[in-house]
């Protein structure tokens, strides 16, 4: 018995193991903000910084910007919380990866002041050193924390040149790599690679792309409803 009080005193004493953090109530914050009515309401800035996907690049170096995911997020969102002003600003570039984008972070990103900040970079990633990658994510992340800007982190969209069902497939170490990112910060995660999984595994992949590396708006939904989930009242 005297053994026993003693493991659980310890146990309360032990850091709590790091996890993501709960959709339920990360960003309580800004939800309550949405929900504000004028004139105590104020402008919501959501920021969604990464490469060509959510730039909005389709097909043949077209940008359908309003059939991609952070116009999606919004058009949701406004369905949501009708009394609420939002931005959404985009500081995404075709072809970058994070280690590029890391270095844009200030004078291109954080100057927006983001009420909630998205970053979506493995697609691109998968052809830098993996420790670099985390490296780059990692300062995005703590220089967003030290502003209180809360962070969602985006798994990524298929590449139809790669196999997503092949757990050897080059994006797995970003995806894994990302939930760890989330767990040790204790920030948010959306996971729309498992969910382009469950459709790859039907074989209807090819129905939500609109380019070998690009969704279309069928896609772009996808990963649209995996953040909505954060906003949830």
């Amino acid at each position: 018995m005297k053994y026993a009080l003693l493991v659980f005193l310890l146990s309360l004493s032990l850091p709590s193991a790091a996890q993501q953090a709960d959709s339920a109530t990360y960003l309580a914050p800004v939800t309550k903000e949405l929900t504000t009515v004028w004139p105590k309401n104020r402008t919501i800035n959501l920021v969604f910084h990464g490469h060509s996907v959510p730039a909005g690049f389709w097909h043949d170096h077209e940008v359908h910007t309003l059939e991609s995911y952070p116009n999606l997020v919004l058009a949701a969102l406004k369905k949501q919380y009708p009394y609420a002003v939002i931005n959404v600003i985009v500081t995404a570039i075709g072809g970058e990866n994070a280690i590029k984008g890391q270095t844009r972070l200030e004078q291109d990103v954080l100057i927006h002041k983001p009420d909630v900040l998205f970053i979506d970079y493995a697609l691109n990633d998968r052809f830098s050193e993996l420790g670099k990658v985390k490296d780059a994510w990692s300062k995005m992340i703590r220089s967003a924390l030290d502003r209180n800007v809360p962070v969602i982190l985006l798994t990524p969209s298929p590449d139809q040149r790669l196999n997503i069902l092949d757990a050897a497939n080059p994006l797995e170490p970003h995806v894994r790599q990302i939930h760890q990112l989330a767990e040790q910060y204790h920030i948010g995660l959306a996971d729309p690679y498992t969910k382009f999984k469950e459709v790859a595994s039907r074989g209807k992949l090819t129905e939500y792309m609109s380019h070998v590396n690009h969704p279309n708006k069928a896609g772009h939904e996808i990963i649209a409803n995996e953040l909505v989930k954060w906003f949830r009242k």
